[in-house]
């Protein structure tokens, strides 16, 4: 009979501390919600009051209600009347995608030799590699300038895009991942005769994607919302990307709060978008590095 108070005390205390510990991560887990509400709805109320402002009329942006008197779309008609942004839109596009497209092929390459290969300093290069993102990018722009200048490529695409392939991170991300994968993949495709390029283009990139994904999706939007450089190499109104035609609009016409809040409306909502359909795979993506933190 001792023995089994004995059981039946034990049992009781243990059920105790589960109860006591699922009480506990029931709290956690509630603390947790309610603090990724604030932290949304801190985020969201600047997205709302730009709403809020581009759909009033001009004269009535320097009030500080939120209540509309008169709705109107009337700078969103204005950015499309007085700016090309049509043409804005498809320079970014261009833009963007080919700089993610090269970025995603020019840094899987570097980290894929970087990981798979054997040569001498290779960790030595890799350190070296990694040195380029401590170099800010706007300590670059006079000699980058100087040299597109000299090549006869300011006022043209490439002198957006080529700048911004070269993107020490999109490598670091790419080697994490290269070096979780099992060697036993490498060594099976060398022995069916695969060389390094047939290795890495059909067996490493295949099982890539995710990362791919997420570098592409990086680049895209670092891309489509860098303003500064394109604003220095870009004068012909028809290659204007979105910040730098956005930019020319305000300059052109004063500072017009609505016709402003639209204009930074239409340009992010494209990435809005992207984040929207891609957000999976950016998160497969970076789980995938081992950067999770």
């Amino acid at each position: 009979m001792t023995t089994i108070a004995a059981t039946l005390e034990r049992e009781a205390h243990a059920s105790a501390l589960e109860h006591s510990a699922d009480r506990h991560v029931r709290i956690f887990n509630r603390v947790c919600a309610g603090v990724l509400v604030a932290f949304a709805i801190i985020w969201l109320v600047p997205l709302a009051w730009a709403l809020d402002t581009a759909l009033k009329p001009n004269a009535e942006t320097t009030t500080t209600t939120w209540w509309i008197h008169n709705p109107t779309l009337a700078s969103f008609r204005a950015l499309f009347q007085q700016g090309d942004i049509l043409n804005w839109y498809a320079a970014s596009f261009i833009t963007s995608t080919i700089t993610a497209a090269c970025t995603v092929l020019v840094a899987s390459m570097a980290a894929f030799a970087l990981s798979r290969l054997r040569f001498r300093r290779r960790q030595l290069v890799f350190w070296f590699v990694l040195a380029g993102i401590m170099i800010p990018p706007q300590v670059l722009m006079v000699p980058q300038f100087r040299e597109f200048n000299g090549l006869h490529l300011l006022n043209t695409y490439w002198a957006v895009i080529l700048p911004q392939i070269p993107t020490a991170i999109a490598v670091f991300i790419f080697k994490q991942f290269f070096d979780g994968l099992p060697r036993d993949l490498d060594e099976a495709a060398r022995v069916d005769g695969a060389g390094f390029l047939r290795v890495y283009w059909q067996v490493i990139m295949p099982l890539a994607r995710p990362v791919v994904s997420a570098v592409a999706i990086f680049s895209f939007v670092w891309t489509w919302n860098n303003l500064l450089w394109p604003l220095l190499t870009l004068t012909n109104p028809q290659l204007m990307t979105i910040p730098v035609g956005l930019a020319t609009v305000q300059g052109a016409y004063g500072i017009r709060y609505a016709d402003t809040m639209a204009g930074a409306i239409l340009g992010a909502l494209p990435l809005v978008l992207l984040f929207l359909v891609f957000q999976r795979r950016i998160v497969e993506g970076i789980a995938g590095t081992g950067l999770k933190g």
